[in-house]
């Protein structure tokens, strides 16, 4: 009888390593990881507006709409937040992205206008803010694909047989959402001066 229990014990522990469990948890780990460095870089775009702002103010005088567009949008993008469990929500997700899309719409137009005033151009306070916002928003480029890739990765695992069965019975885990392009990123934006 003892024989037998230590049977099934061990094939019982063959069976779940193959299971995919520790692999699935990995993966979850791996896209939490991955999503804190996206948030982490828009928060690092979120601190930097303010100084932009005040630099720009400081430095010229230009239309106050443009102006206002970047502060609301700031606003807006760091008042929609989403965690981990909305990360399977696709609305919730959609409405953080349009967000984000929406500061990022702005810096643009701020950054267009600044063009207009090279005296604001040549400070070197706003050459270094510049610099620091482009560099962000290539960070922020480089956080999204590789949260990207690890979402797919996650989401094949999730997906996937045999694992797909432990994630659905066994960790009650979810196809992930991701990023996509902004419908509007196939046109190349309109410059007006």
């Amino acid at each position: 009888m003892a024989h037998l229990f230590s049977t099934v014990f061990l094939a019982t522990l063959f069976l779940l390593g193959g299971c995919g469990y520790n692999s699935l948890q990995a993966l979850d780990e791996d896209v939490k990881a991955a999503w804190s460095e996206v948030q982490n870089q828009y928060q690092r775009r979120a601190d930097l507006v303010p100084n932009l702002v005040a630099i720009v103010k400081g430095a010229a005088k230009f239309e106050q709409e443009t102006l206002q567009q970047v502060i609301e949008a700031r606003s807006k993008a760091t008042s929609v937040k989403i965690d981990l469990k909305d990360l399977s929500n696709p609305e919730a997700f959609k409405r953080f992205e349009e967000a984000q899309r929406g500061l990022s719409g702005a810096l643009a137009r701020l950054l267009v206008v600044v063009e207009k005033y090279p005296d604001l151009k040549a400070t070197q306070n706003y050459r270094d803010l510049q610099a620091q916002l482009e560099g962000t928003e290539n960070r922020i480029a480089v956080a999204r694909k590789r949260y990207i890739e690890k979402v797919a990765e996650y989401n094949k695992g999730v997906r996937f047989f045999p694992t797909n069965l432990t994630a659905k019975y066994l960790l009650g885990l979810e196809v992930r959402e991701t990023f996509s392009a902004d419908e509007k990123a196939a046109k190349p934006p309109e410059v007006k001066f």
